[in-house]
């Protein structure tokens, strides 16, 4: 396994990461607590949930991840070998399918701390490694949004107030470092403007969508991210299983995500179908599957700190964290650009 330092902190992560959201919806207890073994000795000791885990988000389930966490943690003893980050929910009063937290959350320090102690007990655990928030009070461009209306009158809790409360939360020893998900480059920007300027905690992760499918993040937040060293979390680097070609054809295999949930409809455009085929091509080409290719892609940008993979079972699993032995030749990448090119972004 390949490690890079979490931002500016002395914190080495593993360049694949383990992504959790599937488990208490489409993972067992067994299952997760299988996964975390079998990724610990593999080198991945980077854990990533997140308090309204697992998706889709639910009532009777949230908090499960965590609950399955703190399950492995407590039964294992090996808190001390893995870094452990979750998320704090963003503003949710005004999305009904999030109200059962807390009433609808929102970023204020009422709310955060609500949340960190939350999770603690849930993970059981006095302290995370990595504290995020998974996305802005603001209206904003998250979530596949294209476009940007400004809505001034929606920004809700200023960022300061947010980070101030996190920096709180540093200070006392509960969180480690803080780091950010789902944000623009203007929000990260604020965030390290009033860490600069007012001495507050600094932000040392993003954690946004990069894929094959959905490149937005080179345009201004790459850059950023390798300047002011915050390096990103890559979330969804297999575009929810559609780049592992299992879809192609309008096929939705019983018990995958698109079967099960219609609400992952991201990568279902026409462009997106088309473009999947093309890097399929590639792969087959050069004698890989499509999902290393895709993750090996991710893998390789300067301004990636690590590539979080989900999966729902072992094989997956193994597949997924064997990527990070691939390494794409000039000419793959030269192809892998030429088909970004005809097909820029299909996703948002």
């Amino acid at each position: 396994m390949q490690y890079r330092k979490l931002g500016n902190t002395d914190i080495d992560v593993p360049l694949i990461g383990l992504g959790t959201m599937t488990w208490g919806e489409q993972n067992s207890l067994e299952q997760a607590c299988e996964q975390m073994d079998y990724a610990l000795s593999k080198g991945v000791n980077f854990f990533d949930a997140a308090e309204m885990y697992p998706v889709p988000p639910r009532a009777e389930t949230a908090g499960a991840t965590e609950q399955y966490i703190g399950h492995w943690l407590a039964q294992t003893v090996k808190r001390s070998e893995v870094t452990l980050a979750t998320k704090v929910v963003g503003r949710a009063d005004t999305r009904p399918d999030w109200n059962h937290i807390r009433g609808g959350s929102r970023l204020n320090r009422d709310h955060i701390r609500r949340a960190i102690e939350g999770s603690l007990e849930r993970l059981q655990t006095d302290y995370v490694d990595l504290y995020q928030v998974h996305w802005p009070e603001r209206a904003t461009n998250f979530f596949g949004v294209r476009g940007y209306v400004h809505y001034p009158s929606a920004d809700g809790i200023a960022i300061e107030e947010t980070l101030d409360a996190l920096s709180e939360l540093v200070d006392e020893g509960l969180v480690k470092h803080v780091g950010i998900s789902n944000e623009a480059p203007w929000g990260l920007m604020e965030y390290l403007r009033l860490a600069s300027e007012r001495g507050l905690a600094k932000v040392v992760s993003i954690q946004n969508v990069y894929n094959l499918l959905s490149r937005q993040f080179e345009s201004g937040l790459a850059e950023m991210a390798i300047r002011e060293q915050v390096g990103l979390l890559a979330y969804s680097p297999m575009a929810f299983g559609v780049l592992s070609g299992k879809y192609i054809g309008g096929q939705k295999p019983a018990g995958s995500r698109l079967e099960l949930f219609e609400r992952f409809a991201r990568y279902g455009s026409v462009q997106s179908e088309a473009a999947t085929e093309a890097y399929m091509a590639i792969a087959d080409k050069h004698g890989m599957t499509l999902a290393q290719m895709s993750l090996a892609f991710v893998c390789q940008q300067p301004f990636v700190t690590s590539c979080l993979i989900g999966a729902t079972n072992m094989q997956q699993l193994e597949e997924n964290i064997a990527a990070v032995e691939v390494v794409l030749s000039k000419e793959v990448l030269a192809e892998i650009e030429a088909i970004h090119n005809q097909y820029p972004d299909p996703a948002p």
